[in-house]
């Protein structure tokens, strides 16, 4: 227990909350002390009766239930891996500016699941962190399932096509794949890569309360042109689906595990 404690304490600080946020209300639920209808997304209650918790509550909260409780231990995998990836990788030392990330991020994933009536959300915000990461790291390759190799910037539309033509579902990654794309390309593609103006910044009351830990400027430099090593920011493998299907699992060739 002490080992797991310590281990725990020094994940960073984005991704410990996510993690401990995610395994407390799903244990809240699954033991009855919150009902499942009280912490999901529903129009409704957010809208009319001023439900203000369920945009939250619903990115935390995943049913325990038998059918998917085996994906809800892998999303917490992968959502343990690639925020983590990412928040020591090119977020290392930007707090702030990882914190934005996930704030658009689960802004967009609520609006579009308020239109579409998606009640939980942790699968596309699991896949919209998955998406930035395979952005940034596009050329690494990454394995999956049945001995399939391919650079990680096609794993998300992998992803995709296996839980579309598996299960008949999809729709929860696509929102993640749209989410993230759209934080990629206002943040990256478009003011760096295309030339374009800067559409999206992280807020300056964010640096003030989680201030950069390296003296650096707010912001960032342009992406990586030679990706960084499996060890900053590498490695990983597939996410995301629906309730009844699996990820796949795709690794770095020669990382470790």
């Amino acid at each position: 227990m002490s080992d797991i404690a310590d281990w725990f304490k020094r994940l960073p600080l984005f991704t410990r909350w996510w993690l401990a946020l995610t395994a407390g209300f799903s244990l809240l639920g699954r033991f009855g002390i919150f009902k499942a209808y009280q912490l999901v997304l529903l129009y409704e209650p957010f809208i009319k009766q001023f439900q203000i918790w369920r945009p939250f509550t619903a990115v935390f909260y995943y049913p325990l239930t038998p059918p998917t409780g085996f994906h809800f231990l892998i999303n917490c995998y992968f959502l343990y891996n690639y925020s983590l990836r990412l928040e020591t990788g090119i977020f290392d030392g930007r707090p702030a500016d990882y914190f934005f990330m996930l704030i658009f991020n689960w802004l967009c994933c609520v609006t579009v699941a308020l239109i579409a009536d998606i009640p939980l959300l942790m699968d596309p915000m699991v896949l919209s962190v998955l998406y930035v990461w395979c952005q940034l790291n596009k050329d690494v390759i990454v394995n999956f399932w049945f001995g399939t190799q391919f650079k990680a910037m096609y794993l998300p539309w992998v992803l995709f096509a296996f839980n579309l033509i598996i299960s008949g579902g999809g729709i929860l990654e696509l929102v993640g794949i749209l989410v993230g794309h759209l934080y990629f390309f206002l943040m990256f593609k478009y003011p760096q890569e295309l030339g374009g103006p800067t559409l999206l910044s992280t807020p300056s009351i964010l640096y003030s309360w989680f201030p950069n830990q390296r003296g650096g400027v707010h912001g960032f430099g342009i992406p990586p042109a030679t990706r960084r090593p499996a060890n900053d920011g590498g490695g990983g493998g597939g996410g995301g689906g629906g309730d009844r299907h699996n990820w796949g699992r795709g690794q770095v060739l020669g990382g470790n595990n």
